[in-house]
């Protein structure tokens, strides 16, 4: 059997070859309900510019029933390997026919079945980026083919079937009903899509440029009661409104539906005009307004990528930044322009580059326009560089170009493009001709080179004031440049008022110095933040007058933004162990109670706990702790009654509680025994609490069994999951292992759910005996899972708790001795830099300066 790849050389080779033109799809979901596979009938019509030449077709499947070229029957034990169909002696124009059966799936690749325990529902979903549409149907499944795709469907009679295209049923026959939907314009097969099942759905119309535009929201029906379609269709309108007024290109897939479907692997996929997102997003419990941000986020990324990607595509992998990149840009350029969340760059400041920086760190980190050479390697390139960097290298050109530049530039982009495929060579061509600049130059720094450069103020005083002032750059010796930065300086004095900006200098960096003359002479501010109103891409340094000042009044900042930066520039400086654990942690719980920004407050006390449980000494981790829990108890009283901070601080509690008043507390809250006025512990808040009492061994199975009874839902299952494998004994983390390693039972969710539950930070006694195993299964893992489960489970269970020089050697002693597949040495390099990075940061604390430890 051929691997189930695609390597780039292949891919320029076929596309040499071929113009495909429509691909006739018909799958058959009648027997969703009992049968393993279902059968696929596709059609397929090319052209070959080589007469006589030979390619292959993609196809993953357990059976080849039927293989028809030009009207002659292929010998399928002869042409099919279980992943590929050999294609011999192709004539001018072709027809192939191919029917197959091909497998549901529960790993979230392909076509994915999950059966609802509530009701007893079958529900599909396709999920085919980037290479998994020939799970469903015989393809060439590359971004470059593109094809007409015309589906029809047989199902259940009951089901809704959605595609990319709206769609008709016939009546009712024999208990099925079939269903056939509109062409689509040209497109890949990787944005390709049908879900079916038995969804509830709601509908609305967006008044769109070339009319109305029909809108669906679907989701599970034993999910309905949770399904806040007003605000997602607010959301939405919003969206095309400002899509189609920026981009001046109307919508172009008719109607626009977006799905909620279970045991999704991402948050959301963009399939022409049937998106698919992670159901999580329909809430079933009370969430804070940052959630709903986030979400917000992902619809409007989503809704972008209908233009870039759908419309305009990249020709291969090593552009996906084209997709990525714009679509994560104009999402929160779109909140900050469209919606309530007028305050989503600062969001993006803490949230996607504080991504970009850690994954820009690593060793495996890339240029943003990458070299991908096969399909594996595209899997593991959906990182914080393709989305997160990529977007703040668009948001820092946009300030150099011109935003009226930049939106003419897209739309004549999309004009000269639409329904083709590009490289970066088109995009900086329609760039530099409508903003009059050589983006050469810039795309040489930017997106041709890796690695992130640091800023720093170097200045001398006398009497209070620069005497001298110049900012430096830096870059690491693995990747070396030193980039062109236009940045601002940002001069802050505290006041009666607050922490507020006296002035502020905008100026270019260029070089390992650039001297500030205009500084020169001015008063030394309390707090002199450098890169203020985050217009470059690059990590900063706090100075020691500026640090205390953040330590002393980081609340009396009154912009969001401005408080980003310096909350961003002090987990820097910790994950870089120029600042030790202690110092940040004592930071955040002086002045995150002063924090406005729910969203903010959330990523503070995650980094906060981060920062305890692997880059502080480990003989401070009681007491950091245990800090952090006392500050969470105090807060969770003081918030205000059913406010979003209140449910912060009950998770934060519960998260970090081990002493036995903390314990008791969450005991009493799940047993109804106490209260905190305004607090509800509902269905989600009751899993949470039980499972942190099940790990710290002071709940049992019969409790889990107890409260999987009361919340008999898919998401109930999952808790329960994985408070078992959070049990603190031998015998459950055994039984979590062998369901993740030794069997293949579990699917994708499930998997997640027990990994998380496997993985507790306050039990490395335990987990220290899992080491030698799972370099003894990461190859076999890697090998026999699909690309997608195998990167969770590599990821998800490497040792990475057990930070220790040991753990350093074992892993490179396996990437000595084992050579292992690019992608796979690729994810095991990054978490031993995560390793090396936490020893470090732990070596820092333990120099710091001791203090009593809290009460």
């Amino acid at each position: 059997m051929s691997a189930n790849n695609l390597h780039r050389d292949e891919a320029v080779r076929r596309s040499s070859l071929l113009d495909v033109g429509t691909t006739r799809v018909h799958l058959d979901f009648a027997s969703a309900g009992t049968a393993e596979v279902f059968r696929s009938t596709a059609e397929i019509q090319f052209r070959c510019s080589e007469p006589g030449a030979e390619t292959f077709l993609n196809l993953t499947a357990p059976t080849a029933h039927e293989l028809v070229l030009n009207d002659v029957p292929l010998d399928v034990d002869a042409v099919f390997d279980g992943n590929r169909v050999t294609l011999a002696n192709l004539a001018a124009d072709n027809v192939l026919r191919v029917v197959a059966y091909c497998s549901y799936m529960r790993t979230g690749e392909g076509l994915h079945r999950f059966r609802d325990p509530v009701d007893d529902e079958i529900y599909l979903y396709s999920q085919f980026e980037t290479f998994d549409a020939h799970r469903a149907y015989a393809c060439f499944d590359q971004p470059d083919l593109k094809t007409v795709f015309s589906l029809s469907v047989t199902a259940p009679e009951h089901w809704q079937v959605v595609s990319n295209m709206a769609g008709e049923a016939s009546p009712t026959t024999e208990g099925v009903r079939h269903w056939t939907f509109a062409d689509t314009p040209r497109m890949s097969t990787y944005i390709t899509a049908v879900v079916a099942g038995p969804y509830h759905s709601v509908f609305d119309n967006h008044p769109g440029r070339d009319g109305d535009i029909p809108l669906g929201l679907y989701c599970r029906r034993s999910l309905a009661q949770h399904l806040d379609h007003d605000e997602l269709f607010t959301v939405t309108k919003q969206g095309f409104g400002f899509f189609e007024q920026a981009f001046d290109y109307p919508y172009p897939f008719g109607k626009y539906d977006q799905l909620f479907v279970p045991e999704f692997n991402a948050g959301a996929m963009e399939n022409a005009g049937c998106v698919t997102f992670l159901e999580d997003y329909v809430f079933r419990a009370r969430e804070t307004r940052s959630l709903y941000e986030r979400r917000a986020e992902t619809v409007l990324h989503e809704m972008a990528h209908m233009w870039f990607g759908d419309l305009v595509t990249m020709r291969w992998w090593d552009d996906l930044w084209l997709n990525e990149s714009f679509a994560s840009y104009m999402a929160v350029f779109a909140q900050t322009e469209a919606t309530r969340y007028s305050t989503a760059w600062a969001t993006f400041c803490n949230v996607e580059k504080t991504w970009a920086y850690r994954q820009d760190q690593l060793p495996s980190t890339h240029p943003i326009a990458a070299d991908i050479v096969d399909n594996e390697a595209v899997k593991v390139n959906f990182d914080g560089i393709t989305y997160a960097k990529g977007a703040s290298v668009l948001k820092q050109l946009v300030a150099w170009v011109g935003r009226p530049q930049f939106l003419a530039a897209m739309q004549a982009y999309f004009r000269r493009h639409a329904w083709s495929n590009t490289t970066l060579a088109d995009l900086l061509t329609e760039l530099a001709q409508a903003s009059g600049r050589d983006l050469r130059a810039w795309s040489r720094e930017w997106l041709q080179t890796a690695g992130v450069n640091t800023l720093r103020a170097q200045f001398s005083t006398e009497n209070g004031r620069f005497s001298s002032f110049a900012l430096t750059q830096e870059a690491s010796a693995a990747h070396p440049t030193l980039r062109s930065h236009r940045v601002a300086i940002g001069l802050y004095d505290r006041t009666e008022a607050g922490l507020l900006r006296r002035s502020r200098v905008e100026l270019d960096v260029v070089g390992a110095s650039t001297q500030v003359p205009q500084l020169v002479g001015a008063a030394q501010p309390d707090l002199l933040l450098v890169n203020d109103d985050d217009l470059s891409y690059a990590k900063i340094r706090l100075d020691d007058r500026s640090l205390a000042t953040a330590r002393d009044a980081i609340g009396q900042l009154p912009d969001p933004l401005a408080r980003s930066l310096v909350w961003a520039a002090a987990w820097d400086m910790t994950r870089d162990a120029e600042m030790a654990a202690r110092d940040y942690v004592a930071l955040v719980l002086g002045g995150v109670a002063s924090e406005t920004d729910v969203g903010l407050v959330q990523t503070l006390l995650r980094q906060t706990r981060l920062a305890i449980e692997a880059y502080a000494d480990p003989a401070w981790r009681g007491d950091g702790l245990l800090a952090l829990a006392n500050a969470a108890c105090d807060q969770l009283f003081a918030a205000g009654p059913g406010s979003d901070l209140q449910l912060i601080w009950i998770r934060t509690l519960t998260a970090s509680a081990h002493r036995t008043d903390h314990v008791d507390l969450l005991r009493a809250l799940l047993d109804g025994q106490r209260s905190v006025a305004g607090l509800t512990v509902d269905t989600e808040l009751r899993w949470t609490l039980l499972t942190r009492l099940v790990a710290l061994g002071v709940a049992t199975e019969e409790e889990i069994e107890a409260e999987e009874l009361r919340d008999s839902t898919s998401a109930g299952a999952r808790h329960a999951v994985g408070a078992r494998a959070a049990r603190p004994d031998v015998a459950a983390k055994a039984a979590a292992w062998h369901a993740l390693v030794d069997s293949n039972e579990l699917p994708n969710a499930m998997q997640v759910a027990t990994m998380l539950g496997f993985q507790q930070a306050d039990q490395r006694d335990l987990l220290g005996a899992y080491v030698d195993p799972y370099f003894a299964a990461v190859g076999r893992i890697w090998a026999e899972r699909t690309l997608d489960t195998a990167q969770t489970l590599v990821e998800g269970l490497y040792p990475a708790l057990l930070a220790s020089p040991e753990t350093v050697a074992k892993t490179d002693a396996y990437l000595e001795s084992a050579q292992p597949p690019p992608a796979l040495r690729r994810l095991l390099v990054e978490g031993r830099a995560g390793v090396t990075r936490a020893l470090a940061a732990q070596q820092r604390d333990a120099a710091a300066p001791r203090s009593d430890p809290p009460a």
